[in-house]
């Protein structure tokens, strides 16, 4: 969501309307909010702001030279644009900066660039627009320079030209000239290398009588100094700053003097951007390129840091009235975790302790906007954009959309009319917006207009085809798209109706066009130029109300063939054709007079000026030599009728500057007879916006100099209600019929939940009056809300979400779980919300839950949150489920190491800290490319195809996934052994798989010198934890043709040889010098049974009928417990089945055994790992601090 709104102090210029979106933005939902409270043009962007000279859809002509444009608006210094009233200003912008903001451009003053063919203009850090100066050696003069209803003789204008010597290779230029009665002009000329990215060369000039002459100001500001930027504070205009290029220095020179002096200070940071204070002269915001935010309050001399990592253009000053403090600083920070906050704190007592946070909770980047009473943000949320709106600085409260509207992207288009103007681009729409109106606290939105169409910028941006008229309240221009054509319609109720604009009668030469409505019309470019000297497709002036000047065409549709220029001196009721090509357009003398130069693809020497609202044109000249124009500067003074030309004669000249002195045009001062009253109406009516306004305009024709500004605005006399004086209440639409009825998805009987028993509330009657509309009596009692007593009514509706969204949380974090009620009486109804973790809380109306209840779970798992509402009529209830976690530290897969074909196994991950519920686990189980997922750890799997196969596990739990891998032999038939060892094994056994595998190669590597069995048929598995005791197992050749009789025969015989050798203590191997381990086979005890003297036959009959009780034992369980053969034996324990820990899966009963009681269940090891873990300083994670609970499960 981005808005362009507002208003800057000392500027007085029509809100012109432009929205610019970044193209590829279309691609998300999520969108991105900025604002500009600086008139003429009003642009809203999402992305970096790349503005160009509209060259669409015409084809541009080949480019000797292309010029840059950069200018900047009063206040504010990192990019801005607009023309004043009174003044003309710009911005230039920082390459980082991300979006055009309102109230941010510190001079007013623009800046032109000229760059070789073989530059690319979006290279350029500082510039904002894009215009093109055409082939100026190649056009040859042509005197018929446009064509107006009449020509007379030509007077003479006085007028001197002033070349920039020695500046023609200099390819950007940044004029300043207050225009407030000040002789004073400066220009600040440079080189900018595209290659390299920076400046390199730079001349200040200062003219002291208006422009006819220019000093150097090298010397002052240091020979060698190359400057950057130059910027003026907007309330006092004899402050001037001035950058220098990082590149060489960062410094910046202050002037006191209109630029006559200058001092140098040192800067520790790189400015991208500059916000002067709205009142306070030496107060300034800087924006570093680091994304750091600075404060001076000494006109930049010092600077001190307020807060790190702030977002580009998301930092304002306080509003005057509204905050307290007038040093208040509005910004959106991220935070060390990467969301971001909206933060307030004063400017030089910014510390963590002075700052606060007014919306709690984290919003979305680029989302913040403090612009007039209101404060918009953006919260993240799941697939839908949610807008929140605070008024006047009370609480933020979610904006109201149409239901369904489900908004890609929404813009904020002006907030100064006491109502929030927005473009919604909704689910279903790629290439138009739709038009909204607020309500006066900026939460109710209806519909105002849809389909406005785009058009594609030269930066790829699109813009927003709507223009809101100057000096009018409630009268907007827009081009709607309808049934794939795009026509030009006009309203005068903010949206309330809007209608077609009637074409002229007839053409310049006097023959009648035959165009009807509403087959035929006018249609309007919209499009305001992004460098404020030149004037763009349509123009008016709050100074000259009613005159709107625009390029269009007469058609079924908005063409870019065959255009004209037209004009409307009644507020667009009625239209005539001025010109057959397009010019450019400005308002001289408080909008008293019209000057009009031809497009600058041509060079010209001559300009048509109009003191008849357009019916009859002079031609002047103001050079001997044709100029291509780059730009013009209309001085606003009272005094002096000055107009600056800034061009070239061809692409290898200097810059030329040529002062236009026109007061010789007038021949005298206006008195009162040379004025007449003009009433403003729409198509006769004479009530606009419910009233009736009258004003006063110079008599047509009369050459005389209006000067001093005087009052346009006669009288306005209150009209009487009407049905066109009221719009569609939210949740209400119009109808064919004209009457506003309710949407489907809106229950017109709903009463808020805040009207409680014995009070009253306002029942819409399914209009409102258009805000700032001042028609009194009439219908507005029928169509005003009506006061009526709360009903009683049982809750109904009841919702339960937590403040982020989200349906997790970290275990031990605080949970803010918020209870929306749609219908029910607030205070008479009781809340009751339970946990799900055995802890409740009730409170006695919903009153006391606005600002969450919050509440910190001590264990992780899925917790059902329920809520209650309930009073004497009823109840509602409504249930959340959330999930609790803790980040798993460990996992350990737990498998056999051999198993047989086609029977199944078990697997078991066992993860530490151990949850459950909230553990997802995906298993990739033989060749398999797709994982199997649980939410159990323990899975069952037959393997149906001999050979190694690896079996992997990935636990995921919060933001964390583990993985753990084991390789599995499967065959059709084996003998294993199990193993144990002499007690000093234990003593260097770190219990970590790596040295599991050492350890298993060792004992390999000993069993093979006591037999004569090939090594890969051999496998040694040691198991977890300690005592140690291991696995070996004698696999059956891959080959097996002479049939398995044979092999089970030959691994019986050498399983007989190493049981042999192991009872003889033959097994042996060194794990460190002077560490001799023995390896024994594991009896019905864990200690040795070895008897090396034939003679006691008691100790084989002994073996022997351990054997038998062994294959009883083992035949009964398979039997009874798993009915799978030599697969890991299951136990109840604590009335859960746990895994016991064993990998020993044999094939003959000949071989000794052991039951697995013997050993450690799968639970106990990993206690015994936890133990290990925290013994060598790995502890539990959730357990790093006190505050935060261990990780036990549910």
């Amino acid at each position: 969501m981005e808005t362009w709104a507002g208003f800057c102090p000392g500027l007085h210029l029509s809100l012109s309307i432009w929205l610019m979106i970044a193209a590829h933005t279309l691609q998300n939902t999520k969108a991105e909010i900025t604002c500009a409270s600086c008139p003429s043009p009003v642009q809203l962007h999402l992305e970096n702001l790349q503005l160009g000279m509209r060259t669409e859809p015409t084809e541009q002509p080949s480019t000797l030279k292309s010029i840059r444009v950069e200018f900047r608006e009063l206040g504010v210094t990192d990019q801005n644009n607009g023309v004043d009233d009174e003044h003309e200003t710009g911005v230039s912008q920082g390459e980082d900066a991300a979006l055009q903001r309102a109230k941010r451009s510190g001079p007013e003053f623009a800046e032109f660039g000229v760059t070789g063919m073989d530059t690319d203009a979006s290279e350029d850090r500082g510039s904002l627009l894009d215009a093109h100066r055409q082939g100026r050696s190649e056009f040859r003069w042509n005197r018929d320079e446009g064509r107006g209803n009449n020509r007379q003789d030509e007077p003479r204008l006085t007028s001197s030209t002033f070349a920039l010597t020695g500046d023609s290779a200099h390819n950007h230029a940044v004029v300043y000239w207050s225009g407030q009665n000040s002789s004073v002009i400066l220009i600040l000329t440079k080189l900018y290398d595209f290659h390299i990215g920076s400046v390199t060369e730079s001349t200040l000039w200062r003219s002291t009588d208006y422009g006819s002459t220019y000093e150097r100001m090298n010397d002052k500001v240091g020979s060698k100094t190359v400057l950057s930027y130059l910027y003026v504070c907007p309330t006092n205009k004899r402050k001037i700053m001035v950058l220098t290029d990082p590149e060489f220095e960062s410094s910046v020179l202050i002037s006191s003097d209109e630029g006559a002096s200058y001092q140098k200070y040192r800067l520790t940071f790189y400015v991208l951007s500059l916000l002067f204070h709205p009142t306070e002269e030496d107060w300034a915001l800087a924006y570093s390129h680091d994304q750091k935010l600075y404060s001076s309050v000494d006109f930049g001399r010092k600077w001190q840091l307020i807060h790190e990592h702030v977002t580009p253009n998301r930092f304002y000053w306080s509003v005057s009235g509204l905050d307290k403090e007038p040093d208040l600083v509005h910004m959106e920070a991220h935070t060390p975790d990467g969301n971001v906050q909206y933060v307030t704190c004063r400017a030089q007592m910014c510390t963590e302790a002075n700052r606060n946070y007014p919306f709690p909770g984290y919003i979305d980047i680029s989302s913040l906007v403090v612009q007039d009473d209101y404060i918009f943000i953006q919260v993240p949320t799941s697939g839908r954009a949610t807008y929140y709106v605070s008024y006047k600085r009370e609480s933020f409260i979610q904006t109201k959309l149409p239901k369904y509207s489900l908004p890609k992207d929404l813009h904020i288009v002006s907030t100064d009319e006491k109502q929030v103007f927005a473009a919604v681009q909704e689910w279903n729409q790629n290439d138009t917006y739709n038009l909204y109106l607020s309500d006066t606290r900026g939460i109710y939105f209806t519909l105002a207009m849809e389909n406005v169409k785009t058009t594609r910028g030269i930066g790829g941006n699109q813009m927003l085809d709507l223009y809101e008229v100057a000096g009018i309240k409630g009268m907007l221009i827009a081009n709607m798209r309808q049934d794939n054509q795009v026509k030009t319609y006009i309203t005068y109720n903010k949206g309330r109706d809007w209608r077609l604009l009637q074409a002229p009668a007839a053409d310049l030469d006097g023959n009648d066009i035959h165009c009807i409505l509403p087959f035929c019309s006018l249609h309007l470019q919209l499009q305001t130029s992004e460098n404020p000297y030149l004037s763009g497709t349509i123009s008016t002036k709050s100074s000259a109300p009613g005159i709107i000047v625009a390029t269009g065409n007469i058609g079924a549709e908005l063409s870019y063939n065959n255009v004209g220029m037209f004009i409307s001196s009644d507020a667009g009721n009625s239209w005539r054709q001025i010109f057959e090509e397009e010019h450019n357009m400005w308002f001289l003398d408080k909008g008293g007079a019209l000057v009009a130069v031809k497009q600058p693809s041509v060079p010209t020497r001559h300009l048509w000026v109009s003191f008849d609202e357009g019916r009859q044109w002079t031609q002047h000249s103001f050079s001997s030599v044709p100029l291509f124009v780059d730009g013009v500067l209309v001085e606003a003074g009272a005094e002096n009728q000055i107009m600056t030309f800034f061009g070239h004669f061809s692409h290898r000249s200097e810059w030329q500057l040529i002062k236009i002195d026109y007061k010789s045009i007038y021949s005298r001062k206006c008195t009162e007879e040379d004025y007449q009253t003009w009433h403003l109406h729409n198509q006769g009516e004479p009530c606009v916006m419910g009233q009736k306004q009258i004003y006063m305009k110079r008599r047509p024709g009369n050459y005389c100099m209006l000067g001093k500004d005087y009052s346009r605005i006669l009288s306005a006399e209150s009209c009487i209600c009407r049905a066109h004086d009221f719009e569609c209440d939210y949740g209400y639409e119009r109808r064919g019929d004209g009457n506003c009825r309710p949407a489907f998805w809106f229950n017109p009987s709903t009463v808020s939940r805040s009207c409680s028993q014995g009070q009253n509330y306002l029942n819409s009657t399914g209009y409102r009056k258009v805000v700032l509309n001042n028609c009194t009596k009439g219908v507005k009692e029928m169509y005003t809300a009506r006061k009526q007593q709360c009903p009683k009514r049982p809750p109904k509706g009841l919702l339960l979400t937590t403040k982020d969204g989200k349906l997790t949380a970290n275990l031990g974090s605080n949970v803010t779980f918020l209870v929306h009620l749609d219908e029910g009486d607030s205070l008479q109804t009781n809340i009751q919300l339970d946990f799900g973790d055995g802890t409740a809380v009730s409170y006695s109306n919903l009153s006391w839950t606005e600002e969450g209840i919050k509440h910190i779970y001590k264990s992780a798992g899925i917790f059902r949150v329920t809520a209650l509402a309930e009073n004497t009529l009823g109840y509602d209830t409504t249930t959340l489920f959330l999930h609790v976690t803790c980040p798993v530290e460990h996992v350990q897969l737990l498998a056999p190491f051999v198993v047989i074909r086609n029977k199944e196994v078990n697997i078991t991950a066992v993860v530490l800290p151990s949850h459950s519920r909230t553990v997802t686990y995906f298993w990739w189980l033989g060749n398999n490319t797709e994982p199997v997922i649980t939410l159990d750890g323990s899975i069952s799997y037959t393997f149906p195809t001999e050979g190694m196969h690896t079996i992997t596990v990935q636990v995921a739990a919060a933001n964390t996934i583990l993985q753990d891998t084991k390789a599995i032999a499967v065959k059709e038939f084996f003998k294993s052994l199990l193993l144990s060892f002499s007690p000093n094994l234990d003593e260097f056994n770190p219990d970590i798989p790596e040295w599991r595998q050492d350890v298993g190669r060792v004992i390999k590597k000993a069993v093979l010198q006591v037999s004569d069995f090939p090594e890969e048929q051999l496998l040694v598995a040691v198991f977890p934890g300690v005592p140690t005791a291991a696995e070996l197992f004698l696999l059956p050749h891959k080959n097996q043709s002479e049939g398995k009789k044979k092999s089970e025969e030959e691994l019986e015989q050498v399983s007989n040889i190493i049981v042999s050798a192991l009872n003889q203590n033959l097994v042996e191997f060194e794990l460190k010098p002077g560490v001799r381990v023995i390896v024994y086979n594991t009896q019905l005890t864990l200690a040795p049974l070895v008897d090396s003297n034939p003679r006691h036959s008691s100790s084989a009959m002994l073996m022997l009928l351990s054997v038998v009780f062994l294959g009883l034992a083992v035949f009964l369980i398979y039997k009874f417990k798993r009915k799978i053969p030599w697969i890991n034996i299951y136990a109840e324990v604590n009335q859960e089945k746990e895994q016991e820990m064993i990998g020993s899966v044999g094939q003959g009963d000949s071989t000794p055994k052991i039951t697995l009681s013997e050993f450690s269940t799968s639970k106990e090891l990993m206690e015994k790992e936890l133990d290990a873990r925290v013994k060598r300083g790995v502890g539990n994670a959730c357990e790093s601090t006190r505050e935060i609970p261990n990780c036990t499960s549910v």
